[in-house]
């Protein structure tokens, strides 16, 4: 549980300080107020670039630039992360600096965002970072797994840049993308099945999907070790030609079929997307309250937009049953109204660009 939150000099709060008591938040205020830098401040407990996937220098209130700190308890842990001035973000458990996928073990955070109502019908990048934000809450280690596979690409592209053709150079770079690339796909498939079992086991107004991973673009993507690096051996002539590596699981897609209609996502109605995305967020949250006896940190923004009051009543009856800490933004209080005591309120309140926040009670 998420029990307290203090932001410092970050974004729209200049020193905002916040305790929950393991129900349901919800934030309301007028657009721009600072709903969504709460948010981005949870999610920036787990490890990668946060729900708005900003630099780090992004983070930092304006006009004064002296950094920023997001503290927080959870689980019982002391969590911080930081960056004073332009300096690279700074990750801590306990006192201990760490790395940011040592935050993976303890904070499991998954999040939709209206950013994410487009997820089904724009590029391939988007939904494989969706299905690695779903690894991640499984399988901390799938950061550390995409970290490595992702610096051995660079570099490997950089000599594809610089049309470098010497084999020894590229060797131990395809070995050690080999590795973390198989590692990446098994991770992925398992989870992806995981998510699936939970939609049919459950009961729910949102509808099912069915989910495969599939060839972006018709690229190839063996998830053997041994295969893979073959692949990428037979693919530098290609690459080379191409300047990137065209090869791997940074290549894959992730689609989806409304089961009830049969429709691909892509061709189903905003509101039908949106409703498949809290479909599988909340399988997300049913399985691993399953697996690991709790639901992952869900951060919800603008959550009410495509939804009508009667699927609004239905996703908050589902967090409430799976006991997850949903932290949600709406405009309007009333957009919360079926809650009632199982949430706590909070109102957001901006007065020349510095956000404030009041805790207020049941509407």
């Amino acid at each position: 549980m998420l029990s307290d939150l203090t932001l410092s000099h970050f974004r729209s709060h200049r020193r905002t300080l916040l305790a929950f008591d393991g129900r349901p938040v919800a934030i309301y205020g007028p657009n721009g107020a600072g709903k969504t830098n709460i948010l981005e401040a949870i999610s920036l407990l787990s490890p990668g670039r946060g729900l708005r996937r900003a630099g780090t220098d992004e983070f930092a209130r304006k006009p004064e630039a002296l950094g920023w700190k997001i503290s927080a308890l959870l689980d019982g842990h002391e969590i911080e992360t930081f960056a004073e001035g332009s300096a690279a973000r700074t990750a801590q458990i306990d006192g201990k600096i760490t790395t940011q996928a040592a935050l993976g073990r303890i904070a499991r955070v998954l999040w939709l965002v209206p950013a994410m109502d487009r997820l089904w019908i724009e590029g391939a990048d988007g939904r494989r970072r969706f299905l690695d934000r779903m690894v991640l809450s499984f399988v901390p280690g799938h950061a550390e797994a995409v970290l490595a596979y992702e610096k051995a690409m660079r570099e490997r592209n950089r000599l594809l840049k610089d049309q470098q053709r010497d084999p020894g150079w590229y060797d131990a770079l395809e070995g050690q993308m080999a590795l973390s690339g198989a590692e990446i796909s098994v991770h992925r498939r398992t989870v992806l099945a995981r998510i699936v079992e939970a939609q049919q086991d459950t009961a729910t107004t949102f509808p099912a999907a069915a989910m495969q991973i599939v060839d972006a673009e018709g690229s190839c993507h063996p998830e053997d070790a041994f295969d893979l690096a073959d692949a990428l051996a037979l693919s530098r002539p290609r690459d080379l030609g191409a300047g990137r590596t065209l090869v791997g699981p940074h290549r894959i897609d992730l689609e989806a079929t409304y089961l009830a209609k049969g429709a691909p996502a892509a061709q189903c109605s905003t509101g039908e997307q949106k409703a498949l995305l809290v479909s599988l967020i909340l399988a997300n949250a049913r399985a691993l309250r399953a697996d690991i006896g709790q639901a992952p940190l869900l951060l919800l923004d603008e959550v009410a937009a495509h939804l009508d009051a009667g699927r609004r009543a239905a996703l908050y009856d589902e967090l409430c049953a799976l006991s997850a800490q949903a932290f949600m933004t709406g405009t309007g209080v009333e957009l919360f109204d079926s809650l009632g005591s199982r949430a706590q309120y909070f109102e957001v309140t901006e007065t020349e660009g510095l956000s404030a926040l009041h805790e207020r009670p049941m509407p």
